[in-house]
């Protein structure tokens, strides 16, 4: 059985995304697979790669500008190994279905891109850290994060599993 090279990418704006990101890569590597894990922006080929899992911040229901970037610029590599596919979205488990049809929708937009696996998970939201520009957005009396405290809905458990599935469907590969 050759060792398998899995690319675990991630597009994020506050870091929640790398820190699952990295859960899922440490996951795969304990179930035998040899994995990097870099920014989706850094990355320049996919070459040496047996399969890639891609993670991606979701925004108003639009997967980060940095995995859209990604998925665009390897598109053609992307067609030829497995890819699966996790978002982190909403900051309430009450919100998992929504933005899981969110992340369809978005997908079904790359009719090319056939996800072997795909998940969305609860992320984690600061207030305190936000830039700006989303500062001024939840601020808003109409915006859905006005005066929602600091909270990080991350459940480490279901990441793992997720993982851990994804990394006996991509074992069979061999």
């Amino acid at each position: 059985m050759s060792t398998r090279r899995v690319l675990v990418a991630y597009a994020t704006r506050y870091g929640s995304t790398e820190e699952v990101a990295r859960a899922v890569a440490e996951t795969l590597g304990e179930k035998g697979l040899t994995t990097e894990v870099e920014a989706a922006k850094n990355v320049r080929s996919l070459d040496g790669y047996d399969a890639v899992v891609l993670g991606a911040a979701l925004f108003v229901g639009s997967p980060h500008k940095d995995a859209r970037k990604f998925l665009d610029r390897h598109q053609t590599a992307l067609q030829a190994i497995p890819v699966a596919v996790f978002a982190m979205g909403p900051i309430s488990a009450d919100d998992l279905e929504a933005t899981r049809e969110q992340l369809a929708k978005a997908l079904g937009k790359l009719p090319w891109l056939r996800p072997i696996a795909t998940e969305v998970f609860v992320g984690a939201y600061d207030p305190s850290r936000l830039a700006r520009a989303d500062k001024m957005l939840a601020a808003l009396p109409a915006s859905p994060l006005h005066g929602v405290p600091a909270q990080d809905g991350r459940d480490w458990d279901a990441i793992r599993s997720w993982a851990a599935g994804l990394a006996e469907r991509l074992a069979e590969g061999d």
